[in-house]
Formats: C-alpha cells, structure tokens, sequence
C-alpha cells in the first residue's frame, strides 16, 4: 500500500491531521475497512503539541486530578506535551503548576505490562491518566487499566489520537476524533468482519507502529 494512498484530513487546529487510508486491515483483535495512520502525531513535536493542545482542552476547568500520564503505543512524545500543556500557568484545571510524572509500561513475554520497582512509586497511589493512540476493541487499554490498579494506582480516565468508544473499563475515553470522522468506519472481530465475508484479501497487517503489507 504506497503512502500516497493515504489521505489527510484536515481540522480547525494548525499542525492536527487525521492520516487514513481506506482498505482492509487485521490487527490481533480486530479487522477495519480504515487504517490510521499516527506516526507523525507521535514522532513530530508540531503535531504531538497540536494533539496534546486538543486533549487539553477535554480536562480545561476540571477537577480531574493528574500526577501521571501513562503512555502506551509509544505516545511518550504527546505525553511529554500533555503534561506541559497540562502544568501550564494559565491552564484553569487543578493540576496548574504542579508537576506530572510520564511513563511507559514495560511489556513482559505474555504481553502483560509491568513496572520496575523504580518506577512504581510514579504509579502507586497516584491519579493515572491512560494515553493511548487509539481505543478501538479497548484490549490495550483496558491491559493499562488492570496494570495501574494492580500497581495501586487510581485510574482517573482515558485519553487517545482516535477511539470508538466513549468509555472503557468504567472510564470515560477523550479523544481527538473518533469514527464520525470517517465514512462508514467499521472495526469488528475477524469473525465478523463483513470483507472478509465478502472475500476480499487483507491489505495489510496494522498494530501501534505501522503497517506492513500483505
């Protein structure tokens, strides 16, 4: 699949894009009639701020308390954003000029995620705020979500690039689009998936870093 067939939508905010492509792709939990494309978002500083300046937006003037940004997909670049935007002096939410922890889950051979003893104490009794790339079948996430309450810290919500759901594992999603975006998105179990039924050959495989084609 060249990358000139991915088509970029714009939005009201400079340097914020929607990167998709239309086809057929598997991940290991589901199928979709799109792939999103976040390489840039998490790679380039202009649009990782544009993302976190978005999400911001969602936790302006609440009392929804963040002493931790867990970043997964490798949204480490937009979590480092998020939790600027987050401190920032002129920001009206309850976390203004506190300081905010951004970490990483470390991924075991069963893909369980884990911390080491150095870095639980920036998860154990603190408000965690999941950041992912995208909340579709809400697996990963909800992965996070167990790891941060076995670690005893306080899940306090959900924030991604893109998501299908509003909430996951009892907490609400935020998110920067979602699939009223798209024209007749669709993302289903591999059972389900209605181009499979129709016997169409799968694209490409997709998962956190990219594609890859088929």
């Amino acid at each position: 699949m060249p990358t000139t067939h991915i088509e970029k939508i714009k939005t009201k905010r400079k340097n914020l894009y929607l990167r998709v492509a239309k086809g057929h792709f598997a991940t290991n939990h589901s199928h979709s009639n799109y792939y999103i494309d976040v390489a840039a978002q998490k790679s380039r500083l202009s649009e990782a701020k544009a993302v976190a300046q978005e999400l911001c937006e969602s936790y302006n003037y609440s009392s929804t308390i963040i002493d931790t940004i867990l970043c997964l997909d490798g949204t480490e670049v937009i979590g480092a954003c998020l939790a600027n935007e987050l401190t920032k002096h002129s920001f009206s939410n309850i976390n203004a000029h506190q300081t905010i922890y951004v970490v990483t889950p470390e991924m075991t051979a069963g893909s369980q995620m884990m911390f080491r003893d150095n870095v639980v104490p920036m998860v154990k009794g603190k408000h965690v705020l999941v950041l992912a790339v995208s909340v579709a079948s809400g697996v990963t996430a909800q992965a996070a979500i167990e790891a941060v309450n076995y670690y005893g810290g306080n899940v306090v919500g959900i924030a991604s690039i893109f998501s299908t759901k509003s909430e996951c594992g009892g907490y609400e999603v935020k998110s920067v689009f979602n699939p009223e975006d798209l024209d007749n998105y669709f993302n289903t179990p591999a059972h389900e998936c209605p181009l499979c039924k129709e016997k169409k050959k799968i694209d490409a495989l997709v998962n956190s870093y990219g594609y890859s084609k088929i």
